[in-house]
C-alpha cells in the first residue's frame, strides 16, 4: 500500500514539476497576483539564465522522479528547487505556503525511502 500511495504522490508531483518547468519556457500559465512575485519574477527574468536553468532543473528532476529507478536521482536534482519554493512562500506569499509544504515533505519521504541510494556519495 505504502508503494502505490508514494508512487502517485510522485506522478503528481513529477506532473507538477514538468508543468511548472515547462511554464518557465513557454509563460502559458498567468503569474500570481501578487506585487512582490511579480517584482521577484521580474529580476529572475533580468537574469536571463536563471530561469531556464529552473526550468530544465524542474523538466528533468519532473521526469526522474516520476520512473522509480531513478527517482532518488530525481528526488535530489528537485530538492534545492522546493527549498527555493518554500523560501519564497515563506517570505514574499505566506498562503501557498501550505501546498509548498507538502510538495517539500513529499521530496523528503522519497528522499528517505532511497536513503540507501545515497550512501556511497558520503562514505
Amino acid at each position: 500500500m505504502k508503494n502505490k500511495i508514494l508512487f502517485v504522490l510522485s506522478l503528481l508531483f513529477g506532473l507538477f514539476l514538468i508543468n511548472a518547468g515547462l511554464n518557465k519556457f513557454f509563460n502559458y500559465m498567468p503569474p500570481p497576483p501578487d506585487e512582490d512575485i511579480t517584482k521577484l519574477m521580474s529580476a529572475f527574468a533580468t537574469i536571463g539564465w536563471v530561469m531556464p536553468l529552473v526550468g530544465a532543473a524542474e523538466v528533468v528532476g519532473g521526469i526522474l522522479f516520476i520512473i522509480p529507478k531513478v527517482r532518488a536521482l530525481g528526488a535530489i536534482v528537485v530538492f534545492p528547487v522546493i527549498v527555493g519554493i518554500v523560501l519564497t512562500n515563506i517570505i514574499n506569499l505566506p498562503a501557498g505556503l501550505p501546498i509548498a509544504a507538502v510538495f517539500f515533505a513529499i521530496n523528503v519521504w522519497v528522499i528517505y525511502e532511497n536513503r540507501e541510494k545515497y550512501f556511497p556519495m558520503i562514505r
